[in-house]
């Protein structure tokens, strides 16, 4: 069976610089090569599962200018499914990438349209799905209600609620005890749970997984802390990693593998998308990911 995900979350048009040194502050840094590329927690994580041969609908905004035009026709041409993608008067979500030499990365980001997405288009758009089941994946480049609109609604339709908690905010104690997996970077835990994951597994979530970046992730749940590898890559650049790994843990839950198993596939496609330039190039297929899990 198909797996099915249901992505809410934000699209960015990523305006990107390459240089051979990040800067410092106050500093300008020259020698870039600029690039307009497709981005967004959200556009990502939807292109991920694509990729990996999931049925993707995305529950999203977009301004009605030049940026959200394309951003939507790319998201097409991915094989996601954009009719519950708003369009609305602010303008398309912006993100500025810069990216060094060794493929570490800073980012800066204005909303925009990303602003506007409702609780109301939330629900409205997760009971116009069809029935079935499948996996609810969120981040929190939108508004917090929307976020908890698509937790709840998750749960009453007995579907698993991915929320991959980023950018790091404090989160409402019943959010958390409706996600069955979050997702923080090591970063991101110590904003939410400066006390550690366990305090997170106690507050009702099923289980967090802590990525590491190249040290692939570490797996906390009620039996404990289980550590996931990362196969070793000559990485060209970490933009969108970690939104590749979720939309490949979510096309993993989809498909019913147990969750260890499924971040253990989702760590090596992250770790795939590394080895292009740009947030979505590097994203694998499913048999690129078959073939990457036989190798390593």
């Amino acid at each position: 069976m198909t797996p099915r995900v249901v992505v809410v979350g934000s699209v960015n048009a990523d305006l990107v610089i390459r240089l051979p040194r990040l800067p410092r502050p106050g500093e300008t840094a020259g020698g870039g090569v600029f690039s307009v590329g497709h981005g967004g927690k959200g556009g990502n994580q939807a292109v991920a599962a694509a990729r990996l041969g999931s049925q993707v609908w995305l529950i999203a905004a977009l301004g009605d200018d030049d940026y959200g035009r394309s951003a939507r026709a790319d998201l097409e041409r991915e094989g996601v499914d954009t009719r519950f993608v708003a369009g609305v008067e602010e303008p398309t979500g912006v993100a500025v990438v810069l990216v060094d030499h060794a493929a570490e990365n800073l980012i800066a980001a204005a909303p925009g349209a990303n602003e506007a997405l409702t609780p109301d288009a939330v629900a409205a758009a997760v009971t116009a799905l069809p029935p079935g089941p499948a996996v609810v994946l969120a981040s929190l480049e939108i508004p917090l209600p929307a976020v908890e609109a698509a937790s709840r609604l998750a749960r009453a339709r007995g579907w698993p609620f991915v929320l991959n908690p980023a950018p790091a905010r404090p989160l409402p104690p019943d959010l958390l005890a409706r996600t069955a997996v979050l997702t923080p970077n090591e970063g991101e835990l110590d904003v939410i749970a400066p006390d550690g994951a366990r305090r997170l597994i106690a507050a009702g979530a099923g289980a967090v997984v802590v990525t590491r970046g190249a040290a692939g992730a570490v797996v906390h749940d009620s039996s404990g802390e289980t550590r996931v590898p990362a196969p070793a890559v000559d990485a060209v650049d970490t933009t969108g990693a970690g939104d590749g790994l979720s939309g490949a843990l979510a096309w993993a839950l989809g498909s019913g593998l147990p969750l260890r198993d499924a971040v253990g596939a989702a760590v090596t496609a992250a770790s795939l998308s590394t080895l292009a330039p740009g947030a979505r190039a590097g994203y694998p297929t499913h048999d690129e990911l078959e073939a990457a899990l036989r190798r390593w």
